[in-house]
């Protein structure tokens, strides 16, 4: 009698990235230095060394990092990433000594890091309504820029994006009449 095979030996594990549903070529999850990780811009929570706090640093002590932060490439030239979600975990990584955290690594526009800040945090217990008014202030402002159009001028006959070339040719033809 044959041993038939059973279906969770099939089952390939190609690492977190597929965990998270990352592929290779959009975003994955790095193991980033934690001094190479800038604070979000405003970013209106506090992190304080609560109950809380303690919890997660006994978490990661024993477990990992289990959940990765989310970062984007960061255009102040002072560090090469800021965190966009992920504040509390950088904060137990500092206080266990780890030199390193795993983060998601995705290209986003300052009002798409709004929102996704603002999303991952906004559900938590302990936040004061202070915090809360002020998250999501900024939502709703990065929200309203959202899909607002840029290509008007306040002269509603010429476009705003004319070249220089058509602009000389319309002064000459002006000129002309």
């Amino acid at each position: 009698m044959a041993v038939k095979e059973s279906s969770a030996s099939k089952i390939k594990f190609k690492g977190v990235d597929a965990l998270f549903g990352l592929s290779e070529e959009q975003e994955c999850v790095r193991e980033i230095p934690l001094d190479e990780l800038d604070t979000f811009k405003n970013h209106p929570f506090k992190v304080f060394r609560d109950d809380k706090m303690e919890e997660m640093i006994e978490s990661i002590s024993e477990y990992g990092v289990l959940v990765p932060g989310i970062a984007r490439p960061s255009n102040s030239g002072e560090k090469d990433y800021e965190l966009v979600v992920g504040h509390r975990r950088k904060y137990a990584c500092r206080e266990l000594g780890l030199k390193t955290m795993p983060v998601i690594i995705r290209d986003m526009s300052d009002d798409e890091a709004t929102v996704v800040m603002v999303d991952s945090n906004i559900q938590r217990e302990n936040l004061l309504y202070s915090e809360k008014a002020f998250a999501y202030r900024m939502k709703y402002e990065a929200l309203k820029r959202q899909g607002r159009r840029t290509d008007l001028t306040l002269v509603q006959v010429e476009p705003k994006l004319k070249k220089d070339g058509q602009l000389r040719w319309l002064a000459q033809k002006s000129e002309r009449q």
